[in-house]
């Protein structure tokens, strides 16, 4: 009885499999565009505020912190405004620690929907997958009401191996893009840390 409810079930073809990996790869889209925009007007403000730092290390002007803190449109400049306002006492006892903290505060942000992309990338091959074989046991099911006609079961498989090739369509750009915004939410991250370093010596050279 289970058997032949299965069987009606999956006879009835890998068509909801097709609409399920067009709605992921719209939300696919989705993401990769806001992505690609929120992380590249990030690491853009990142790399000036690098500059920056690189130009006041030169000059020995740590002072120069103090004005890439009024830079909120970068992760940099909010960690230096939020530690500049923990030194306002001259304390720079558990600075690091502060910092470090605050970056893992924002890190989420920064790798905001990446997950669904990774998890998308891992799984859309198998949905397809699961499309393909719905579609091969239609295609036998066909096969079986049309007195041994062949015409039917390649019919059926050629349509059902749709299903796959969307799964990997679905997939790879959204690996692709996983791994591109992967790499610079690290960028941020390494200049991000350097400008904590930075913090760290302001700190404790007492410069305010």
């Amino acid at each position: 009885m289970l058997t032949q409810k299965l069987l009606a079930f999956t006879t009835g073809g890998s068509d909801w499999i097709l609409y399920l990996l067009i709605f992921l790869s719209i939300c696919s889209v989705a993401v990769i565009i806001e992505r690609f925009f929120t992380l590249r007007g990030t690491l853009s403000q990142s790399r000036k505020v690098t500059e920056r730092a690189k130009e006041a290390l030169k000059a020995n002007d740590l002072k120069v912190l103090e004005d890439l803190s009024k830079n909120h449109e970068a992760l940099e400049g909010r960690l230096l405004s939020y530690a500049l306002r923990y030194l306002s006492g001259k304390n720079p006892a558990g600075i690091e620690e502060i910092m470090t903290g605050y970056v893992l505060m924002e890190k989420p942000i920064l790798e905001k929907n990446l997950g669904f992309l990774a998890t998308l990338g891992n799984n859309a091959p198998f949905i397809g997958l699961l499309g393909t074989v719905l579609g091969i046991v239609r295609a036998f099911a066909d096969l079986a009401g049309s007195q041994g006609n062949p015409t039917a079961v390649m019919s059926g498989i050629s349509e059902a191996l749709v299903a796959t090739a969307v799964g990997l369509f679905v997939a790879i750009p959204a690996v692709a893009a996983y791994n591109y915004f992967q790499r610079q939410v690290k960028l941020i991250l390494m200049n991000t840390e350097s400008i904590k370093q930075l913090c760290i010596a302001y700190a404790h050279a007492g410069v305010k």
